[in-house]
């Protein structure tokens, strides 16, 4: 098991605990996802991007 640094999505701080020690609230990883040329779910991943944003798209 590789222990991966987490964040505080309350307080800020970072923690390696599923719960801050400081606000109790539960810690996000830190990390970005590993970026893979094939992403399986990179279209539906930008299409919903373009959803939420309003953002058109671009013609060819």
């Amino acid at each position: 098991m590789r222990f991966r640094i987490r964040k505080c999505p309350k307080c800020g701080r970072y923690t390696l605990k599923e719960v801050c020690p400081v606000c109790g609230e539960k810690t996000k990883v830190a990390h970005p996802p590993r970026f893979s040329p094939e992403d399986p779910y990179g279209e539906y991943r930008r299409r919903w991007k373009r959803e939420v944003l309003g953002i058109g798209r671009k013609e060819k």
